[in-house]
């Protein structure tokens, strides 16, 4: 009884699951273990170069494998160079690489004050004619509110009560308005048409007279000095 009282239980984990540790493997491997390339279950990346590299790094000539082979073929080490060229650059190379970025940031601050300096100088003028355009634009807006209170009293006179500006007859009167305006503007450019042709064809004949009249001087200055001689009396 004591001897079953001494023994300990099993430890149970909070989930009432029983808690087991399993122990180390106790096995030991000799010798070197190379992959065979006939065997399909081989692992793929065992055939690999890297292997045969780690094979030689861990058992050295023992793995049986040929040092020579391990070295990188010229393609492999002039991949290598490449790379390390890529990475790590020589300082001759850093420095070029530096003096262009400098001049390249020195440029572009030119270029930028360049600009700020060109865009200064057409402040005035730039600031002259956004005063204009502003003055241009309260100028028409305030015609275009003369315009609308200008019609809309003719409205009111014609109708006879007040009309809002934007009620149907109001906006029918004004394209009225503006149809017999236009109309207007058509007589009046035919009429200053006609009398340019009249005054073109006045200024025409005035000329056409004037170089008749100019014709007919000499003729007649010739008629006059060729006068009959004087009769002797005997």
């Amino acid at each position: 009884m004591a001897a079953l009282r001494r023994r300990r239980l099993p430890p149970f984990s909070r989930g009432g699951a029983r808690a087991y540790n399993a122990p180390r493997l106790g096995l030991r491997l000799g010798g070197v273990y190379l992959p065979d390339p006939a065997n399909p279950k081989t692992p793929r990346w065992q055939l690999e170069p890297g292997f045969e590299t780690k094979l030689y790094g861990r058992y050295g000539a023992a793995s049986g494998v040929d040092p020579a082979r391990l070295w990188p073929s010229p393609a492999q080490l002039a991949q290598a160079q490449a790379e390390e060229r890529d990475l790590f650059p020589s300082l001759r190379e850093m420095q070029a690489a530096l003096d262009a970025k400098e001049h390249e940031e020195a440029e572009r601050k030119r270029k930028r004050e360049e600009f700020i300096a060109s865009r200064m100088a057409k402040m005035p003028q730039m600031i002259a004619d956004w005063c204009r355009q502003k003055e241009e634009r309260k100028t028409k807006e305030k015609e275009e509110k003369e315009r609308r209170q200008r019609l809309l009293a003719e409205a009111r006179e014609r109708l006879g009560y007040n009309v809002d500006h934007r009620s149907p007859e109001f906006q029918e009167m004004v394209q009225e308005m503006e149809k017999a305006r236009r109309q207007e503007l058509k007589l009046q450019k035919k009429q200053r048409r006609e009398q340019a042709v009249a005054r073109k064809v006045e200024e025409r004949a005035a000329a056409v007279a004037a170089a008749a009249a100019a014709a007919s001087e000499p003729a007649k200055a010739g008629e006059a000095g060729e006068a009959p001689p004087p009769v002797q009396v005997t």
